[in-house]
């Protein structure tokens, strides 16, 4: 049998006849210069006796790559039976090296798995145990740790009047009562505020509660800040110590100025023009030591917005910065009127202190209408894409354009546009150079709080608690 292949300047011959067989390949190489010489071939050829080597040169046709045999010799070819032996034992190597791979990756997955699911269980049944030890142990050792930290502002709990608390609001775990704190060796007291954590409360909730003590800690003391007054943790109830702020929250100080003319210490007192100007002044005030400790209030409204009877102004509410300040954005509880937030919060984008001032304007409309409700006309669930389509509240008649000026540079759809706290404070001191410190504020109609919930779209309940404390 004879088969022959040529290709690329190569023939290769396979003989076979009688038992006997010869591989033959004829290599022609252009030696000459001179297309019109003919190539020379060079043939090597295998045959059945290993042992014999030869080699011939060849004349070709100058027309034809083939080359012509002249004589018949047996040759041994070398290098391309080693090159093609080379190539076959290496990819055989290559293959046997990847189905090995697979297969020991089958196996350490395969051990992996029933190791993951052995160490779950053992995880889980490890967990349970701790879990039955945190909740026989962990309460005793919160306050135990606490009661070193929070060493400073510890008060002994025979100095409150706790058998004549008066609740202001209650909750299952949590309640808010007025008290007597003793402050003097004569007997003298003051009325404070008491913000409870009742004995069923779990050892996460006594973590939190004991957490937010520690961060009205750190934030010390601003004018215009509710003061922390101290505590009591060295056992359940827990008792966080507020300063009671004698005229409530501004917004029912607005409502009250609707009815009838508000007295301070037995003098009338009309609220005008400038005196929004100055609470605005303490609000942003708050909101620049907020910022200066890199924090922000994330719900500033007249509701959080207390009011001391010499017409101080304190923010209270700081939940939602311990909460973002402690857990961070994503993990946040506490629900916020959609009408008082920004429009990036309402996209769900990170807060940040210029949230606050779009608030901020918000907050000086209730004050130069008495408490009204912000975008009377939009449904809450509307707001958002009211804002998009670029709309803001129109001036109300009570409002002077220099304050409606404020309030529009704090409702830039940009947030980097807005003014800072330090500006805000600066453009109502100039403001109110020239306000009016005569005219009364007037607005006839009186407020339906259930009413007012509906439109403004806020919890009833937070309207009636009175008070507003961390």
């Amino acid at each position: 049998m004879v088969f022959t292949v040529w290709t690329w300047g190569f023939r290769f011959t396979y003989l076979s006849k009688k038992g006997l067989t010869a591989i033959i390949v004829v290599v022609c190489l252009e030696l000459h210069k001179d297309r019109r010489q003919r190539p020379t071939c060079l043939e090597l050829n295998m045959a059945g006796d290993a042992k014999r080597f030869t080699r011939m040169l060849l004349e070709c046709n100058s027309n034809d790559k083939l080359c012509v045999v002249r004589e018949h010799q047996t040759e041994v070819i070398v290098v391309p039976v080693l090159l093609v032996g080379f190539f076959v034992i290496v990819l055989t190597v290559i293959l046997w090296l990847h189905c090995r791979g697979l297969q020991a990756k089958q196996k350490q997955s395969s051990s992996s798995g029933h190791q993951a699911h052995d160490n779950n269980q053992q995880e889980s049944s490890s967990t349970e145990n701790r879990y039955i030890q945190l909740s026989e142990t962990s309460v005793e050792s919160l306050l135990n740790s606490a009661s070193l930290t929070l060493k400073e502002l510890e008060i002994p709990r025979e100095k409150l009047s706790l058998g004549t608390l008066q609740l202001i609001k209650h909750g299952r775990y949590r309640s808010i009562y007025r008290a007597q704190l003793t402050t003097g060796k004569r007997g003298e007291t003051k009325t404070v505020v008491l913000k409870a954590l009742q004995e069923l409360a779990s050892p996460q909730e006594v973590k939190d509660f004991l957490g937010r003590i520690k961060f009205h800690q750190n934030l010390g003391r601003h004018e215009n800040l509710v003061e922390l007054v101290g505590c009591c943790v060295d056992q359940l109830p827990l008792y966080m110590i507020m300063e009671d702020v004698s005229l409530g929250d501004l917004l029912t100080f607005l409502w009250t100025c609707r009815k009838d003319v508000m007295t301070m210490d037995g003098v009338p007192y009309d609220l005008t023009e400038r005196q929004v100007y100055e609470v605005g002044q303490q609000v942003a005030a708050a909101l620049a030591y907020l910022e200066q400790n890199n924090l922000f209030h994330g719900d500033i409204a007249a509701r959080n917005v207390l009011l001391h009877h010499n017409f101080t102004a304190k923010l209270c509410g700081l939940g939602l910065a311990y909460e973002i300040h402690t857990y961070g954005a994503n993990s946040v509880t506490q629900i916020v009127p959609v009408k008082w937030q920004a429009p990036e919060r309402l996209l769900k984008k990170p807060p940040s202190i210029k949230a606050d001032i779009w608030s901020f304007g918000i907050l000086l409309y209730e004050m130069i209408t008495l408490g009204a409700p912000p975008y009377p006309e939009v449904p809450p669930s509307d707001i958002l894409s009211y804002l998009q389509r670029q709309n803001i509240m129109k001036q109300p008649s009570s409002c002077q354009q220099a304050m409606y000026n404020i309030m529009k540079s704090c409702w830039q759809w940009n947030a980097t546009n807005r003014p800072s706290p330090a500006d805000l404070i600066w453009s109502l001191q100039a403001a109110m150079k020239t306000s009016n410190n005569h005219a009364v504020l007037q607005v006839p109609e009186f407020v339906v709080p259930e009413l007012y919930a509906n439109v403004a779209g806020v919890d009833m309940l937070s309207l009636v608690s009175e008070y507003t404390i961390l």
